[in-house]
Parts: structure tokens; C-alpha cells; sequence
């Protein structure tokens, strides 16, 4: 479909806590439009108060697609989100100018504004000799061969998430050439123009509001969660910060207060490497999320060159 000049993707994007949700919210209610959700966490039913689920409170009205609308039973990617997602804009550019992507997912937000990247056909053998070194073995050691052969991706990769990082092994295995070798960002057209904005927040700030995210979770029966999900608990989707320390805990590698301490580090760790992904885009302008009405004038300004 081909769009008229005045349809534009609003995306607001950020580290985990930093409050993309409060903002995103006041946004499309300003401009009378709705959220496609970039989280490949949030958009499993069965994973809400890990993942900092918006409530249906929270979205205040505003449709938000990618919320709670897959199961962990349902095959989903980067690649199909792509696919879906462009779908959604069909749709809503029809009736409006305006369109909001949020989220902390990279590769997500990338897939849409600009295509995933090209890569080799990978032999079913070595997935599966991968995962079963990670089965009998854990992370650690991949993510040392990862580091040795492709450092570049290594810096920005979630290392807590085997998914990407198995992925990339897959990749570097198969053709013998770096995983970042083959995301070359080659940026495929859309029929619909871009507007950028990252929110941080100074890195104290962001911080304490992590640990208190992390001690409203708890509070709010994270652990209770995670002990429901035990038949998924080998799910690639649930390797991640806040599932993955308790599995642990349960299993008795350490006790409750380090599983606590651990969630915390962890989830500091995964927003520090989420600022490195958006930072490398020139493309975002950045604000502090209550910078509300700073926000607004910058969004009009851009839609309207």
C-alpha cells in the first residue's frame, strides 16, 4: 500500500523503567491514534509482571497491539512481528496520520522501521548442537565463543537471552563469518516516514527506578508467576532477567535474597546494553519522558517538513 507523505511512524524507544509507557500513553491520547507494542516479552499472555505488562488500566482506552496477544504455545519472532506489525500499519494509516511504536526491544523496532537483515541458511544440525551444549553446559561457554569470534555483537547482544545468542552462533558456525557481518542495516522502503525519540534518564534516576520496578514485581507475586510457568521454564523466552534468577532459586542454587540481588544487577545490566543498541542510531533525538509538551513540539515539527 502506498501511503500519502503526511503518515509517519512515532517511535518512542528506551532502557527498561525509564518510563516509555507513561509517555507513549499521553502521546496517543494527544494524538488520538494507537501503540504497536515493541516488547518480545509483553506480548505473551502468560508473562505479565516479570515483563511490566501495561494493565488494562494503564493503557487508559488506547488500543495497543502486541500485549498479551500471543502464548508461549505460538511460534513468534522478530521476523513475524515484522510481517504483522506492517499489516497493523496498513490498517491504521488508513484512518489516521499518526501511529506510535514503543518499546525496548531493538531488533523489534528495528524489523519494522527498517527490514531485518539477510542471513545464511543454517542446517538443522547445528541448532540442534547448539542447544544441546547450552542444555548440558549453560551460557557461559557460548557466550565466550560468541565473544571470541564477533566482539562487535558481543558488546550489544543481551547476553542474559540464549535465543540471540545461540542465534548468532548458528549464524557464525554455518558460514564461518562474524553474525554482524550480515547486518549490514541495509534499509528496505517503507511507505511511511519516521520520527525517532529515546527517553533516558541520568543513570542513578534510571537505577533506583529499576530497583523499585523490581520490588513492586516482587511485591506484586513475581516469584508466584515464574513457579506457573515451570513446564515453559526451557522456553528461550523465558531466559531472561527476573524468570530466569528464580528458576534458579527454586532449583537451589542460591537463596531467595541472591535471586533478589541478582534481578536487580541483572535487569541495571540489560538497560545499560538496551542505551548502547539506541545509541548507535543517529536518527533518535533525545528527551526526558516528562518532557511532554518538548515531545510534542518536536513531533509536530517532524511531520510537518
Amino acid at each position: 500500500m502506498t501511503y500519502k507523505l503526511n503518515k509517519n511512524l512515532i517511535v518512542i524507544a528506551g532502557p527498561t523503567a525509564v518510563g516509555k509507557t507513561m509517555i507513549t500513553i499521553k502521546l496517543a491520547k494527544y494524538f488520538d491514534t494507537s501503540v504497536i507494542n515493541a516488547d518480545s516479552r509483553q506480548v505473551y499472555r502468560e508473562m505479565s509482571i516479570g515483563t511490566a505488562k501495561p494493565s488494562i488500566g494503564e493503557m487508559a482506552g488506547v488500543k495497543h497491539y502486541f500485549v498479551g496477544s500471543k502464548s508461549l504455545n505460538d511460534l513468534f519472532n522478530a521476523g513475524i512481528f515484522e510481517k504483522e506489525a506492517l499489516a497493523i500499519c496498513d490498517e491504521v494509516f488508513s484512518k489516521k496520520d499518526l501511529l506510535i511504536l514503543s518499546g525496548g526491544s531493538g531488533l523489534y523496532i528495528n524489523a519494522l522501521c527498517e527490514g531485518l537483515d539477510e542471513f545464511p541458511e543454517v542446517e538443522s544440525v547445528i541448532r540442534k548442537d547448539l542447544n544441546e551444549e547450552f542444555e548440558a553446559s549453560g551460557l557461559e561457554p557460548l557466550l565466550e565463543e560468541l565473544r571470541i569470534h564477533d566482539p562487535e555483537y558481543y558488546r550489544i547482544v543481551d547476553l542474559q537471552n540464549p535465543k540471540r545468542v545461540i542465534r548468532a552462533l548458528e549464524v557464525i558456525r554455518a558460514s564461518g563469518k562474524p553474525y554482524s557481518f550480515f547486518r549490514k542495516r541495509v534499509r528496505r522502503e517503507r511507505s511511511f516516514g519516521l520520527v525517532k525519540i529515546g527517553l533516558h534518564r541520568n543513570k542513578p534516576d534510571l537505577y533506583d527506578r529499576i530497583n523499585q520496578r523490581m520490588d513492586r514485581m516482587i511485591e506484586g507475586g513475581l516469584f508466584a508467576e515464574v513457579k506457573s510457568l515451570i513446564p515453559f521454564r526451557n522456553h528461550n523466552t523465558l531466559q531472561t532477567v527476573g524468570y530466569q534468577e528464580i528458576f534458579n532459586h527454586l532449583d537451589g542454587k542460591y537463596d531467595y535474597d541472591e535471586a533478589v540481588r541478582l534481578m536487580k544487577q541483572n535487569s541495571r545490566r540489560y538497560a545499560k546494553r538496551q542505551i548502547t543498541w539506541f545509541r548507535r542510531d543517529p536518527e533518535y533525538r533525545w528527551f526526558h519522558p516528562e518532557l511532554f509538551e518538548e515531545i510534542v513540539a518536536y513531533i509536530t515539527s517532524k511531520v510537518q517538513e
